[in-house]
């Protein structure tokens, strides 16, 4: 994946869409595929008033799928008659 000028993209850049179509837009690319240079990844506008948070609060994202994941399973097993010895 590269910008316009050659240079390597990559997710969690800062970048600026500059579109024949309206106004630039600055953010962070995301959800960017390797060896694809068109309509490829999405951006995440900043602004100033952007949260600001402390990282030790925070859970990556991966993270917190994989806990509702197991919970969901665990939540499907105690509802399985089966699953209930006695």
């Amino acid at each position: 994946m590269h910008y316009k000028n050659g240079r390597e993209a990559k997710n969690g850049d800062k970048i600026v869409l500059i579109s024949s179509y309206g106004s630039p837009i600055v953010g962070i690319l995301y959800d960017a595929v390797a060896e694809n240079d068109y309509c490829n990844g999405k951006i995440a506008p900043t602004s100033p008033s952007d949260l600001c948070p402390n990282l030790k609060e925070c859970l990556h994202l991966d993270d917190v799928l994989g806990i509702l994941a197991a919970a969901e399973a665990e939540s499907k097993d105690a509802s399985n008659p089966e699953q209930i010895k006695t």
